[in-house]
């Protein structure tokens, strides 16, 4: 299938051309944040870790700008039940992972998950590669302007549980942050939306893009919710 990004000769590459205005505060974070703003778990040096890739896509919806989300199902081994991008590893079909291997993958793994049709998505930057410990993952967070949207849901129920939009101003609605503890008292960011508590890695991405972009608004940091919330 074509993707909006892909050229002639078959590559895959980033464009900021025609995004919309509103998406400025974000192109700026993509041209200017380093790795250790981003977070303080870093791809080992030693060059260990399995490269995969996230697609962070932003919309226009009903109630203004809106990020995809997607619920993993509660029989997988890793990151059961939780809130994510779509995304996974790269596959060898993926091609060279310091190349345009990362920017196949989020659309590759985006529609194999959602349905999304990678025909409509503008990739316009990629954030520095992060690690996920837990699962040895280096992540090339992929982010992309939804220009055509396209009909999602669950593809695989195996995978995944559902897949929805939350809008940004939902994400930057003080009432609905807090703060997780984990039980290795690891604390991070976490949004309360769509009926999910959202954590961890993804939350984390949201915080930092939402922070760097001047989206941010002030939020009570001391509110903490458990990580089997439900609302």
């Amino acid at each position: 299938m074509t993707r909006a990004s892909e050229t002639q000769d078959g590559s895959v590459t980033v464009s900021k051309d025609g995004l919309p205005d509103w998406l400025a505060p974000v192109v700026r974070v993509v041209e200017t944040v380093e790795p250790v703003q981003l977070s303080r778990f870093l791809p080992p040096e030693d060059g260990a870790g399995r490269q995969s890739a996230v697609l962070i896509l932003f919309g226009e919806g009903e109630h203004g700008p809106e990020l995809l989300l997607m619920e993993r199902a509660s029989s997988l081994r890793s990151h059961a039940g939780q809130p994510s991008f779509p995304g996974g590893a790269l596959d060898p079909e993926d091609g060279d992972p310091q190349a345009d291997g990362p920017l196949r993958a989020a659309l590759r793994e985006a529609e194999e998950e959602t349905g999304l049709d990678p025909g409509g998505v503008q990739l316009f930057g990629v954030l520095p590669k992060l690690y996920i410990p837990v699962s040895g993952f280096v992540v090339s967070p992929v982010l992309g302007w939804w220009r055509e949207p396209s009909p999602v849901d669950v593809v695989d129920p195996n995978e995944t549980a559902r897949v929805f939009t939350v809008p940004v101003a939902d994400l930057t609605n003080p009432d609905n942050r807090a703060t997780t503890v984990h039980p290795s008292g690891h604390r991070g960011p976490a949004f309360l939306v769509e009926s999910a508590l959202v954590w961890g890695f993804t939350a984390g991405i949201i915080d930092r893009l939402l922070h760097f972009s001047g989206w941010e608004r002030p939020w009570d940091r001391g509110k903490q919710v458990p990580l089997d919330w439900r609302s």
